[in-house]
């Protein structure tokens, strides 16, 4: 494998990737204090509200993600990812400035707009900087994500258990967009963007959708990235709360915890980005899967009134009740859940060849999304009914639904290929 060959686009990606990771975790990050101070207390119900505030912002996200192909085709990628960055970080800025619950949902949605487009152009402008091996480019910008999550919550979590007021919190979030705003708006001095030749008409456009949509093999990936998003951002949202409600941890204790998730999540993806090949993209996926799946059916166990009733039979039981356990599961499952994201869509693009790659990036990322606005607002619901704790079950169902999708279709394709090298013999 050759080395990694970065460029000032690159950079700006990671830069995207690290105030789009900022501006969706500060919310749940600092939700139990905005939950009080906007009445809507979690522990009094509120769990489903708190997590339809991820709905709030999905459903514009998916709408910018539709249009963001029309968007690109006119002005250009590059352009059009700056100004969402822009547009994000203004939002946030609005929603530090809420006064009720119902304009905090507004300004999200404002959020959830720019976050749209990164979402669904971010992926293809870095696969347009890297034809010959963009998984692992992909693998590796996402790793940034993950760097915003981790900087977010350690700090994020350190201030706001000095009593620093939830909204300036929110409100410096939008300095994190400055920079990547900046590398890609300003005019390139050397190389320029390869933007693609011509503009596209909203006829090739819906005409390449339509492809996408009718072909069968393109609704596999879609589940698969539905269920895959909705683990990984379930744990991400309510990670935060969980260590403050059911460990009666401080708002540092749950920015630790997110922190540690991130970092997983880093090191899950630079380190398969650097060190996983294109053509064992399936095999990460698979077995990251399961393992994801193993580690997180042990958090619904963390401060379970059945363990603790155990441990005079089973005195070792009693680590279920430490909170180094549950940072150490956090960082196992941000290592396990990191590849799925980026690796998903760069194996549907092999699969799938004869699709245009930019709009199949856009549209499994409008499946992603609402798997994690659906799985942090159903973990929220079975909050309310069965403890938050009990809620995390859901993790571990959504990474054994994606494990079976992704290892049916590389079965698929290891037959096709074997079929292949016996017409050729």
């Amino acid at each position: 494998m050759h080395k990694l060959t970065l460029t000032r686009y690159d950079y700006g990606a990671f830069g995207c990737f690290i105030a789009y990771a900022g501006c969706s975790i500060i919310i749940p990050l600092a939700l139990c204090q905005a939950a009080r101070d906007l009445h809507f207390t979690l522990q009094e119900g509120g769990f489903a509200a708190g997590g339809a505030l991820q709905i709030g912002r999905a459903m514009p996200m998916v709408l910018a993600m539709l249009g963001c192909g029309f968007a690109a085709g006119h002005w250009g990628m590059r352009r059009t990812l700056g100004w969402s960055v822009v547009l994000m970080g203004l939002g946030i800025c609005f929603a530090a400035l809420s006064p009720t619950y119902a304009l905090l949902f507004l300004a999200l949605m404002a959020v959830g707009l720019g976050e749209g487009v990164i979402e669904g152009l971010c992926t293809p402008f870095v696969e347009g900087l890297h034809k010959d091996e963009p998984g692992r480019y992909l693998n590796f910008s996402h790793s940034f994500w993950g760097i915003g999550i981790f900087a977010t919550t350690l700090l994020g979590g350190w201030l706001l258990s000095q009593g620093v007021s939830w909204r300036w919190l929110v409100a410096s979030v939008a300095i994190l967009a400055v920079a990547p705003a900046l590398l890609l708006l300003l005019p390139a001095r050397k190389t320029a963007y390869p933007e693609r030749s011509g503009r596209f008409s909203a006829a090739i456009i819906c005409q390449q959708t339509w492809e996408i949509l009718r072909c069968r093999h393109f609704w596999l990936f879609f589940a698969a990235m539905f269920v895959a998003g909705g683990g990984e951002f379930g744990l991400t949202f309510w990670s935060a709360s969980f260590i403050q409600i059911e460990f009666a941890g401080t708002p540092l204790l749950g920015g630790i915890g997110t922190a540690g998730f991130a970092a997983g999540l880093f090191l899950g993806r630079s380190g398969s980005g650097i060190l996983v090949s294109q053509r064992h993209l399936p095999h990460l996926i698979v077995f990251t899967g399961l393992l994801g799946v193993l580690v997180s059916l042990f958090f619904p166990l963390l401060h379970s009134p059945w363990v603790a009733a155990q441990q005079h039979t089973l005195p070792w039981l009693a680590i279920f009740s430490q909170k180094w356990l549950l940072f150490g599961l956090l960082f196992l499952a941000g290592i396990t859940s990191a590849p799925f994201w980026p690796s998903i869509q760069s194996f549907a693009c092999k699969r799938m060849p004869q699709l245009d790659s930019t709009m199949l990036f856009v549209l499994l990322s409008c499946a992603g999304i609402p798997g994690c606005a659906c799985a942090s607002w159903l973990m929220g619901v079975a909050g309310n009914h069965f403890g938050l704790r009990l809620s995390f079950l859901i993790v571990p169902v959504c990474y054994l639904i994606m494990s079976t999708l992704i290892g049916s279709d590389w079965y698929r394709s290891r037959r096709e290929e074997a079929r292949t090298d016996r017409r050729d013999c």
